[in-house]
């Protein structure tokens, strides 16, 4: 697996191998970054369910400020962390070893707001709706932040949940991404 743009693009990055993680195709995070403006000048960027890391290190590499990785597998969180260090990116990276709603807890803690959100949580395992919810509930997203939620092409979801506008949809193969604007404090 490769960083696809950005100051970091064409590295390559570790993967966590066997059938617990399921990366992000580079063509999906290709298609992902350019629907969300392909770069940025600065903000926060949380990445759920990260596994290698690729999407945050991703945002980082097309000039996020700070990236947020959030997984429950030990191993995926020591891949991230070695993908951060082969990158020398630890000063605008940060890793934690937690359930993605332990993960909301913790920025809410730390009043920290995103402004971009990655949810690709294993298929049989998704919660997005939820989720979706808490980082409404809580306000941890900055107006205008955008939320991308990989799953099958077959999962529908709400047009609005709490401040959450759903804006977009799109088919890659048997994954769909969901997006959703933040539209607390926007003119209207």
């Amino acid at each position: 697996m490769r960083i696809v743009a950005g100051k970091w693009g064409s590295r390559k990055i570790e993967t966590l191998s066997g059938s617990l993680t399921r990366p992000t195709l580079d063509k999906v995070r290709e298609a992902v970054f350019s629907t969300l403006g392909g770069f940025f000048s600065g903000g926060v960027m949380l990445d759920l369910y990260a596994g290698s890391g690729a999407v945050g290190l991703e945002a980082l590499s097309r000039g996020m400020e700070h990236a947020y990785f959030a997984d429950r597998n030990p191993a995926a969180c020591r891949i991230i962390r070695n993908n951060i260090a082969s990158l020398e990116a630890e000063e605008s990276a940060s890793v934690w070893n937690v359930s993605a709603r332990k993960a909301i807890e913790l920025l809410a803690e730390k009043e920290i707001k995103a402004d971009v959100v990655y949810l690709d949580p294993p298929y049989a395992e998704q919660e997005n709706e939820a989720i979706l919810s808490l980082l409404s509930e809580k306000h941890l997203l900055n107006p205008g932040a955008v939320i991308a939620v990989e799953s099958l092409k077959e999962e529908s979801f709400p047009a609005s949940i709490g401040s959450l506008q759903q804006v977009l949809e799109r088919i890659y193969g048997i994954s769909k991404i969901t997006y959703y604007k933040e539209t607390s404090g926007e003119l209207k």
